[in-house]
């Protein structure tokens, strides 16, 4: 009798793993469900719906965007790195989780440890912009000035720790400038007050202000990336005048960790096919983004020097979430 139990039992196993190969080996057999770790309609979830669009497309099931928003993309991630690994939970998140790991004590799970990078989707720079009535009408004349300190420098942010306050964390220190960081609950509210002339500069993420740009009420004098931008193909990196200095935001599609590592391939190729289509590609560049492309492998170095690189800024600001 414990001899065909036992038969039964080992019977049962092969079965649930040929199952789940089979599933696997066919994967997907179902919708799959791409969750932003921000509110709808900002620039993330603006990407979202345009690789769920194509995504769909390409691997020939339904993706659906569920938006969990809140704790700075802290309650997405959690939620995903709960996820069953199975392919039809993903995520979109952004470069903002790799500065979290410094900014908060606890994200409620270990990005390295709880999630798979799948693949980088777009590089996003930051624009250093000044009011239109600033004195400075270029990047030289802006480092001249933060030099020297003669006139006060404002300079706004989305929030301590956020990219355009650490971008003005790393000018100081290149500079040796004291511009004065202030704080808003929300990039647009910094905006606002730079063309208002309550502020003298921000670093905002271009995708976030190319409207502003184009219609002249701010000023762009240099971008923070390695390279200029492909829509602002005149106006200097921040680099050119300081070589060293990058500030480069970026987005990335993660699956939990653990998941089967065909799916992640056949995922990886399906985003590799969407990021080559000409309309998405130009869709990106139109917004001011970069779009990438590359292995998992490669991602997931690209995750640990983010998380060193952002690391150091945070802790040179001092800045801190909870």
């Amino acid at each position: 009798m414990n001899k065909f139990k036992f038969i039964i039992l080992i019977f049962s196993f092969m079965l649930s793993a040929f199952n789940a190969f089979a599933q696997t080996g066919n994967w997907p057999l179902k919708p799959i469900t791409l969750v932003v770790p921000f509110a709808a309609g900002g620039s993330t979830d603006i990407t979202a719906r345009m690789l769920a669009e194509k995504l769909t497309v390409v691997l020939g099931q339904s993706v659906v965007v569920d938006n969990k928003a809140g704790a700075a993309g802290n309650i997405a991630g959690a939620y995903v790195s709960r996820a069953a690994p199975d392919g039809y939970t993903i995520m979109l998140n952004t470069s903002t989780m790799t500065a979290n790991v410094t900014l908060y004590k606890d994200m409620g799970f270990n990005p390295q440890k709880d999630l798979t990078p799948v693949s980088q989707i777009a590089l996003i720079p930051n624009v250093l912009m000044v009011n239109s009535d600033f004195q400075a009408k270029t990047l030289d004349k802006f480092i001249e000035i933060a030099k020297d300190k003669k006139i006060q420098i404002n300079y706004g942010s989305s929030g301590a720790g956020a990219s355009n306050h650490l971008a003005g964390v790393l000018f100081n220190k290149m500079t040796g400038g004291e511009m004065v960081h202030v704080p808003y609950k929300g990039g647009s509210l910094a905006n606002n007050d730079l063309m208002g002339g309550q502020i003298q500069a921000v670093f905002a993420p271009l995708v976030e202000v190319l409207g502003f740009l184009e219609n002249g009420k701010l000023r762009p004098l240099a971008v923070t990336t390695k390279t200029r931008s492909a829509r602002l193909p005149n106006i200097p990196t921040v680099s050119e005048k300081l070589p060293g200095y990058e500030i480069e935001l970026w987005n990335g599609i993660f699956a939990p960790a653990a998941t089967p590592t065909d799916i992640v391939n056949k995922l990886n190729a399906a985003l590799k096919t969407v990021l080559q289509d000409p309309s998405f590609r130009n869709k990106l560049i139109e917004q001011g983004s970069i779009p990438v492309g590359n292995s998992s492998e490669e991602f997931k170095k690209i995750i640990s020097s983010e998380i060193e690189k952002w690391g150091i800024l945070i802790k040179m600001a001092g800045a801190t979430a909870n």
